[in-house]
């Protein structure tokens, strides 16, 4: 499956973008995962937000990627999500690789902390997230808290030397990734945000 991807800014997203990326993790998060909860939580207007699109131009991947000092004292991935589509297809896998790059640009030698579902941990493992702490249960799945050292910085503690974010990035407007990624085997349709 190939994907072209596209980083933007909350206000970037425009109207039409913003209501595709709500209308898909109501979705698979509320309708799908059958969990009733607030989605819209306030932290998307200080996040990057990393959409997926296959050739036809539907959004068939996406994640957020909250500033730090916004969720956590370091940035959090979250909101991951793919198209039941295209599922199996390596899009997750891509999308998870394509966010995880995005994040080591906007954030040089920070860490990531996320909030994963406890069934995903060999997934996130993959990309170098590390469980801390206990699992625990939110909105009635089974979550635990990850964290990826940033890999230049592996023995700096996860929590340390994060500053909140201020203003926009540098970058801001410019694609963090390949434009087009072709995915390898695997899937993900699943929110990690605690």
């Amino acid at each position: 499956m190939d994907l072209c991807w596209h980083w933007c800014r909350f206000e970037e997203l425009g109207l039409p973008g913003l209501y595709e990326v709500l209308a898909l993790r109501q979705q698979v998060f509320v309708v799908e995962q059958r969990c009733a909860y607030l989605d819209v939580d306030g932290l998307d207007p200080f996040s990057w937000h990393l959409c997926g699109r296959d050739p036809q131009g539907r959004l068939s991947a996406y994640l957020r990627l909250v500033d730090p000092g916004r969720k956590f004292a370091v940035p959090s991935i979250g909101r991951v999500i793919t198209t039941p589509a295209v599922r199996g297809t390596g899009a997750g896998r891509a999308l998870m690789a394509e966010g995880v790059a995005g994040h080591d640009r906007l954030h040089p030698g920070q860490a990531n902390r996320i909030g994963a579902q406890a069934h995903l941990q060999a997934f996130y493992r993959s990309f170098g997230f590390e469980p801390v702490g206990e699992p625990y249960d939110e909105d009635g799945i089974l979550h635990i808290d990850m964290v990826r050292a940033h890999p230049l910085r592996p023995s700096a503690a996860p929590f340390e030397g994060a500053t909140p974010a201020a203003g926009p990035s540098p970058i801001r407007g410019v694609p963090l990734g390949s434009d087009v990624v072709h995915a390898p085997d695997g899937a993900l349709g699943e929110r990690h945000d605690p």
